[in-house]
């Protein structure tokens, strides 16, 4: 049975369109259904309201849905919300899907079959989109918990990432499991250039807020096993456990310092860009033993390189004599 309650936005330049669809989820049960007729418009409704599903057509002057779509994105990550974003497409194939699909969009709705798949593939989002804000509002809670109970501990209470001391424990951690399974750990520095400078702008409450978007970044970028931590107000860092000392390069990396530096951060005083830097260390077996600290320094020493160069800066170990 679906929940007459969920929350539908509907954007479609097509009034047309607009109105076939609201009819049939209105005949399906759904009470709460808001539509607008082009991307703008939606990202204002959605300012005022979130929606637990987004259907949108693909193909919208000024903004399609794709663009459309990584605006939503930047919005939730700002807020313990999930938005469910459907695209009504006449594309075919599966390069166009996968981009779509990298894009952030979760599913699809072909024109050719609207009559046929509209309500189902909304029945399928309602299901989803209960489980996914309860699973948003229990980590939440649980966040709020660890911070009160840990913050002095191991967790940050800001971002619910580990800490420095969390880090260094990791850190030894990870030493070992090369020492002993071989393969590399690449440790990664990220430092946030203008930091300093936003923050005296606009003050601690937004700088907090920009810090919480950054962890919610970072984290939708790394892999689920990799250790991402909050270390001060400038920087975070990452440790990956590698196969190969080869894989610790600037490239595999690419994406991470793209995420940082070309999309924009919603915030409550609008889209703010970050200027970030990455540096990162990589070493196998043949680098032990190691202390932990000397991997720490070497990237901290890397990291003015890549705010000059606007790249990622890196590092293998041991150094060639």
């Amino acid at each position: 049975m679906p929940h007459p309650h969920l929350s539908i936005l509907v954007v479609d330049d097509a009034k047309f369109s607009s109105a076939m669809i609201g009819r049939a989820l209105s005949q399906a049960g759904y009470q709460d259904l808001r539509f607008a007729d082009s991307a703008a418009e939606a990202l204002k409704l959605l300012e005022q309201r979130p929606a637990s599903v987004l259907l949108a057509d693909w193909l919208m002057p000024e903004m399609d849905g794709l663009e459309l779509t990584g605006r939503v994105r930047q919005q939730d990550e700002m807020t313990d919300h999930y938005t469910y974003v459907m695209l009504l497409t006449g594309k075919e194939g599966e390069r166009v899907m996968a981009e779509a699909f990298d894009r952030g969009v979760d599913d699809f709705i072909s024109k050719a079959a609207m009559h046929e798949q509209l309500v189902p593939r909304v029945y399928a989002a309602d299901r989803l989109c209960n489980t996914l804000q309860r699973l948003l509002h229990e980590n939440h809670l649980l966040t709020e918990n660890i911070a009160s109970l840990e913050q002095r501990n191991l967790v940050d209470p800001l971002t619910g990432l580990g800490n420095l001391r969390y880090l260094q424990q990791k850190l030894l951690d990870s030493l070992r499991q090369v020492e002993s399974r071989g393969g590399a750990l690449c440790y990664l520095l990220i430092g946030l250039q203008n930091a300093g400078e936003l923050r005296q702008r606009h003050g601690d409450s937004f700088y907090n807020e920009l810090l919480h978007g950054v962890a919610r970044r970072l984290q939708q970028l790394v892999r689920p096993l990799d250790v991402l931590v909050r270390l001060d107000d400038n920087h975070f860092a990452l440790i990956t456990l590698l196969e190969d000392l080869h894989e610790c390069s600037p490239s595999s990396f690419k994406r991470l310092h793209e995420g940082l530096n070309l999309k924009a951060f919603k915030t409550s005083e609008g889209f703010i860009n970050l200027k970030a830097g990455i540096s990162l260390v990589g070493l196998d077996a043949k680098a032990l033993p190691i202390d932990p600290e000397r991997l720490i320094s070497h990237a901290a020493k890397l990291l003015p390189e890549s705010y000059v160069s606007e790249r990622v800066t890196a590092m293998r170990l041991p150094l060639p004599k």
